[in-house]
């Protein structure tokens, strides 16, 4: 990847709460130079994951969206915002001149286009296969019902005759009513830089589906994928990161169902395989020259719900247990590492406080690579309270019930359980 010529660069991220959102913040791990501020308009999953957090902008069809987000952009010093969620797209690609930073993204014309399902089969029919659309007269049941600006499969449903057709239709007179597709799905991340080049086309399928979100997605070879992206990319002035979604038809043909000029939530899957696509969309925007890799191997990404805690406590020092908690069936834990790394960057004292009896203790941690984690390492007789070592302001963490709950009573601290240690991660 290119390094960018800012020391530093405050990107927005809006709504940061979103699976867009999410991705955006994982595929920004290590990306040198950059600080991701995250905006959203209600409390959501984003204030726990975006250091810097900004909340209670007002939904983007409200009139008030754009002041308040442009007097968000001026405060926290923002050059470059990235949309998460399609109505956002759209709204501040038509106000990118009055938002005072660049908008990560297509033109606006693009954009209005690609909002609208019946408006993106207009322009891109004749070019590639786009569903039949037909009116309540001379619908060919089964038929599928979508929204004309909606994403994904949210508010979709089949029709298999003309009584539930009138139905849905008379409930929601704007669906749109297409040729059903039967066959699988698939989602294609694409990239296309400021030339108008298109120098990445990944195929995946969709195969476990949630809330109208692929949360289940493997990699597939090409088969018709990339002739069918050029031509897009030939009718659509498309810059950065998009995608499109297709289905099979009866009859095998792979048939448009949207195209979308954003990250896709699940594009993870071709990050893994070393194709970073919002970390792209950001280095194509600041106009510097682009490679771009695949690693050759198949991948599979599932996605589930992840926690997130924010434990009110204060501590200076952390003490763990060795035997079944920092070491458990022979082999380091990793959470436990990864929670003593955080806790040495915070600045906390580390002492590993334990009834090992097979050996040094030194020695043992030496041999699991761990010894260098510890500020104090004590290895103490089985007639001793770990309480007599532990200090009030600390944390402890012990596999032994009886241990924690000692300490607990002793001390008066914060106790841990193994399974527990989790919710101390904060980043």
């Amino acid at each position: 990847m290119p390094k960018s010529r800012k020391s530093r660069v405050n990107i927005l991220v809006f709504p940061c709460g979103s699976e867009i959102g999410l991705e955006i913040h994982r595929a920004f791990d290590g990306i040198k130079g950059v600080t991701l501020v995250g905006g959203s308009s209600v409390a959501d999953h984003g204030r726990f994951v975006f250091q810097r957090y900004r909340e209670g902008l007002p939904d983007v069809d409200d009139v008030s969206f754009v002041p308040e987000l442009r007097k968000l952009i001026s405060e926290e010093d923002i050059q470059f915002f990235f949309p998460a969620h399609d109505s956002v797209v759209l709204k501040c690609a038509r106000h990118e001149q009055e938002l005072g930073c660049q908008v990560i993204g297509s033109p606006f014309e693009t954009c209005s286009i690609t909002r609208s399902k019946r408006k993106t089969y207009q322009r891109l029919q004749g070019s590639i296969p786009t569903p039949t659309v037909y009116s309540q007269a001379n619908a060919e049941f089964p038929v599928f019902l979508k929204p004309d600006a909606g994403q994904g499969s949210r508010g979709t449903v089949i029709a298999r005759n003309r009584r539930e057709l009138e139905f849905y239709t008379t409930n929601d007179p704007s669906l749109l009513i297409l040729a059903y597709l039967p066959g699988e799905e698939y989602t294609v991340d694409c990239f296309t830089d400021r030339k108008r080049e298109l120098l990445f086309v990944g195929p995946r399928r969709r195969n476990r589906i949630l809330n109208g979100i692929s949360v289940g997605t493997f990699n597939v070879r090409d088969g018709g994928f990339t002739e069918m992206a050029e031509r897009i990319n030939e009718q659509l002035v498309l810059n950065g990161a998009w995608f499109f979604q297709v289905k099979r038809s009866a009859n095998g043909v792979l048939t448009l169902m949207e195209v979308a000029p954003r990250i896709g939530g699940s594009s993870g899957l071709y990050r893994a395989m070393g194709v970073n696509l919002p970390a792209l969309s950001y280095y194509n925007q600041l106009g510097l020259p682009l490679a771009i890799h695949c690693n050759q191997f198949d991948a599979e990404m599932d996605r589930a719900w992840s926690n997130r805690y924010r434990l009110k406590i204060d501590y200076k020092q952390v003490y763990i247990d060795f035997d079944d908690c920092l070491c458990i069936n022979g082999k380091v834990n990793p959470t436990a590492v990864k929670f003593l790394i955080q806790a040495i960057n915070q600045g906390k004292r580390t002492c590993l406080l334990s009834r090992h009896c097979e050996g040094p203790l030194a020695a043992r941690l030496k041999e699991l690579r761990v010894l260098d984690l510890f500020d104090e390492v004590r290895q103490i007789r089985d007639d001793c309270s770990k309480a007599e070592f532990v200090s009030g302001d600390s944390i402890f963490i012990d596999d032994s019930f009886a241990e924690r709950q000692d300490v607990a009573r002793k001390r008066g601290i914060p106790v841990f359980a193994v399974d527990a240690i989790d919710a101390l991660l904060n980043e």
